[in-house]
Formats: C-alpha cells, structure tokens, sequence
C-alpha cells in the first residue's frame, strides 16, 4: 500500500519522525547528564531539544494520519497504525508534561518529575517505533506497490533514469 503523500518519491511520514526522535531521545540524554553533572548548559540545551522535538513530532502526525486514513478498514494494519498513532500522541504528551515542567526553571533545570515523563516518553517512543516498523516491514504500508530489488528509481515514474542507478 503506497503511501498517499510523498516527496520525490518517497513519503513523507517517514522521512519527518527522525527528527523528533532523535530530538527528544538526545533530550532525555542530557537530561541524563544534567541529573549527573549538575551543568546547566545541559539542561538547557534538552529544554530546547524538546521544543523542537514536539514541533516536529506534530508535524510528522498530521502526514501519519493522512497515511492511516488511506489503510483499508478492518484489516491489521488498520489497527496496528491506530495503536502506533495513538500511543505516539501519548508520547509527545508525557514529553509535553516534561516541557512545560520546566517553564519557569533557571536554565530550565529538570528535576525528577520532568526527567520521568520523559524517560516515560521515551520508553513508549520504542514500543511506537516498533510498530511504525511492523506497518512498513511486515505489512507494508508505504511501500510502492512496484517495490523490488530492480525496480527503478523514485524519481523516474517514466523510464527515463537507469534502474541500475
């Protein structure tokens, strides 16, 4: 099943989630170090990680659910996608919870609380990518429905471009 947004050739969800990833893990990292070393630069630096992680979070959802709204009703794939979608929106929630603890912090210091949320979010965050994994590599969601290992490029819907290339 093709996904229903794509950029040259490829989809959009995909491509968008490394970047909150990457942000709010590397925030629970420096939250992590902060707790260790007491540097306020730290604590900083995973205040605005997580900024921008929830930004882009929001951002890969919207291109998510127009993917889930073309999956066919009552298959697995459905329903795993609806638990992926649902159980990453509990994980920009528990990493909301841990920004907006640190609102009115010096250096935006996390203490405890805010590092469990995200230390929570980021624990769901595995279970949700996993099953990201699942729809694409069990079952195919957004894959092309002329995928193969000769197929040839993205970019070229019209012969034009070498499928060796």
């Amino acid at each position: 099943m093709e996904s229903r947004v794509k950029l040259l050739g490829h989809p959009v969800h995909p491509m968008l989630i490394v970047f909150p990833l990457g942000l709010l893990s590397t925030a629970v990292v420096f939250d992590m170090l902060y707790l260790v070393t007491d540097n306020g630069d730290l604590a900083t630096f995973s205040f605005w990680a997580l900024a921008a992680g929830l930004v882009g979070g929001l951002l890969a959802a919207v291109f998510g659910l127009i993917d889930w709204l073309g999956i066919p009703k009552a298959t697995r794939a459905k329903r795993i996608g609806a638990f992926h979608g649902v159980g990453n929106l509990v994980v920009v929630t528990l990493f909301l919870i841990s920004f907006l603890l640190r609102l009115n912090r010096a250096e935006y210091q996390p203490d405890l609380l805010p590092f469990v949320f995200a230390l929570a979010g980021a624990a769901l965050a595995l279970v949700t990518a996993w099953l990201g994994g699942e729809l694409v590599y069990r079952l195919r969601v957004a894959v092309d429905d002329d995928a193969n290992l000769d197929a040839g490029s993205s970019l070229d819907r019209d012969g034009l471009v070498d499928a060796r290339s």
